[in-house]
């Protein structure tokens, strides 16, 4: 079974990028209304993550069309991550674009060679390239700290 994806509302930019980190794509509607978020879900099948406790009496979550979880805003980010990730019964997967939501593929160094920092060539030499959008990511200090956070949950 493929895992879930993630239609996030305007309150939950956040949530988004970590679910990215975590291994999920989640997509953001930047402003949207929780609402927004519901239809969304409705026409792509994906979970919709919403703050606004009003919207869970709605039919379509009642009757199993849209499968939504609510989300408290009162909590850190991180938070928000480890509610979603207990609700859903879902464990970390290898980590997706935190931009995008694209899969990451390993790249050869010399191909990317030209994009690297350079001191961070001299010590690194794994990357990966999102398949969507073309970012390219290395496991430097930034991404261990973000695994040990994940690591946390």
């Amino acid at each position: 079974m493929d895992p879930p994806r993630f239609v996030c509302d305007g309150s939950l930019g956040g949530l988004a990028r970590w679910l990215r980190a975590a291994g999920y794509e989640a997509r953001w509607l930047r402003g949207a209304k929780g609402a927004v978020a519901l239809s969304a879900a409705a026409s792509t099948g994906e979970v919709a993550l919403v703050s606004d406790r009003r919207l869970t009496d709605r039919r379509v979550i009642r009757n199993g069309t849209v499968r939504a979880l609510l989300v408290p805003t009162t909590v850190t980010r991180l938070e928000q991550l480890g509610h979603a990730l207990r609700e859903l019964g879902l464990a970390l997967r290898p980590a997706r674009c935190m931009d995008c939501g694209g899969s990451l593929q390993a790249v050869a160094k010399g191909d990317v060679h030209d994009r690297i920092p350079p001191r961070t060539a001299l010590w690194k030499d794994d990357y990966f390239v999102c398949d969507r959008c073309g970012k390219l990511y290395w496991q430097g200090t930034h991404w261990e700290r973000i695994r040990a956070r994940l690591a946390g949950l």
